[in-house]
This record gives C-alpha cells, structure tokens and sequence, in this order.
C-alpha cells in the first residue's frame, strides 16, 4: 500500500487542571526523523513519544509540537539567607548613616543582593502530564496516519496511470524492433549496390546485417523493462515502507531506457524513448513523496 511522507496531526487531551495540545507535521526525508519541542521539565517523556509515532510514521521527517496549559508543571519555593542578609543590612545601616542616605535609597535595591534570596524550581508529578500527553500523540498519530494513506492513494493513481501509458509505449518499441532490422538491411543493400555496381557481396552484406544486429538488438533491455514494471506493480500492494525499493527500480528502469535510445538507430524508437523518459520522470517525482 502507497503512503506518502506528508501529512498532518493533530490530538488533544484535558483533565480538570491541564490541557495537552500535541501538532505533528510530516514531510519527505530519505530516513526517519523525529523532532519534538516540548517544556523542557518533559523532555523525560522524549523517548516514549518517538516510539509511539514511530508506530505511525515509518519513514520521513516529522516536526512534533506540545504545548501544556493549566497550572504549572514547576512550582516555585523562595528561600533567604538571613545571616547573610543581616550582614548586608548592618552595612547598608553603616553607609546610611555615614554618609547621610535616605533609608529607602538603600532599602530599594535589596531583592538585587547576590546570594540573598535563591527561588528553588520543583517539578511537579508527571504522571498525569504523561498520560495526557501519550493520548493526544496518539490521537495525532491516528490522524497523520490517515491523512498520509489518503495521500498515498492519490500519488498511487497518478503512479498507475503513468504505468499504463509508459507500458504502452515499451509495447510500441517492441512492435517497431523488427522493422529497424529490415530497414537497416535494405539501405545496406541499396549502399552495397551503388559502390559495387549491383554486385554484391552476400557473405559480407550478411556479416554487416549480424554485427548490427548484435548492437542494435533491444529485446533484452524491453525484456527487463517488462520484469521491473512487474516489480513496481507488485511492490506498491506491500504493507510495508516502499519509497526506497521504488526509487530505486524507476533508476533501474530509466537506465534500461537510456540503453535502448543508445543502441537503436530508428527514428519512431527515439521519439518512444523520448516519451519514456518523460513518463519516468513524472513516476519519480511521486515516488519521492512515498514512505
């Protein structure tokens, strides 16, 4: 089955005190990619939402956004070193006094006194958090999955019908093949007769017709072509990560093309070869958006 590597997602969660928004946004990449922003108190949870996604996404780049609103996930203590603070404040009694300040221009910078006050950040339980964020990854993942099926069935209709039209085009070439022999054969003749006075060489002409032959022959390569078309139509029915495998038969067919317009001296042949390669193109460009 085509799925293709874009696609979107989107779950939610809540309890009374929190609400849990989770965004994932897949796009094409040659492996599997995750990148998760989340509060940084959460980042524990990071391997535990790659593995949930990886069970939807298995293969392309995917950026993941958590946002948490609610009460905090921190909650914040103050704490004060009075012995400290006593020595500051004796000083800053001495300073008022010696040099004539007004009480308060000593006391209004007092919370900026190094060491004095210290603000202790605790982490709340994550437990509620991480069942709350695993549901809306979940739900997201169900969502992008869907998406990227419905996507994949549109890239594999586009994909067959370029299939159709390119199997059409090898039956062509196969259907002229024949004729390239036998037109090749008679302008030799025709050469042979005009430089030899209409006595010709049959043992030579015969040699020629062979060596060209040999050269020019391309049933192999429609023989080929014939099987990977086979491939690619067996291969996108597979439950199964394909992009790769896809990509890498469309070379292998794009290479026996190009072998055919090397080796075929026939005008209708390269105007075919022309057309394949154009349908090839097409193929690979949609085959670049499967997983």
């Amino acid at each position: 089955m085509v799925v293709s590597m874009t696609g979107y997602g989107l779950g939610t969660s809540e309890s009374d005190r929190l609400k849990v928004r989770v965004e994932v946004k897949t796009v094409n990449h040659r492996f599997s990619e995750f990148h998760i922003r989340m509060p940084r108190q959460l980042l524990v949870l990071e391997d535990k939402i790659k593995k949930l996604l990886a069970t939807y996404i298995r293969r392309g780049r995917a950026e993941v956004f958590i946002s948490i609103e609610g009460e905090g996930l921190l909650t914040k203590r103050l704490e004060v070193d009075w012995s400290l603070l006593e020595q500051y404040m004796s000083y800053l009694n001495e300073f008022t006094y010696k040099y004539h300040l007004h009480p308060n221009d000593a006391l209004q910078n007092i919370t900026h006194l190094e060491g004095v006050f210290h603000i202790h950040e605790e982490q709340t339980n994550t437990d509620e958090i991480e069942v709350l964020i695993m549901d809306a990854v979940k739900q997201a993942g169900e969502q992008l999955k869907a998406m990227r099926k419905a996507e994949g069935l549109r890239l594999q209709e586009d994909i067959v019908q370029q299939l159709h039209s390119f199997t059409h085009t090898v039956d062509r070439v196969k259907e002229y093949a024949p004729s390239v022999l036998e037109q090749y054969k008679l302008r030799l003749q025709m050469r042979m007769n005009e430089f030899t006075s209409g006595i010709i060489d049959e043992t030579r002409m015969l040699n020629e017709v062979a060596i060209f032959t040999d050269k020019a022959d391309i049933n192999e390569e429609i023989t080929r072509l014939k099987s990977h078309l086979s491939q690619v139509y067996s291969t996108i029915e597979r439950d199964e990560s394909i992009g790769r495998k896809l990509d890498f038969i469309v070379q292998e067919m794009n290479r026996e093309v190009n072998t055919i317009g090397s080796k075929a001296n026939d005008a209708k042949i390269a105007s075919e070869v022309v057309e394949m390669k154009s349908l090839l193109e097409k193929i690979k460009e949609q085959v670049q958006n499967i997983e």
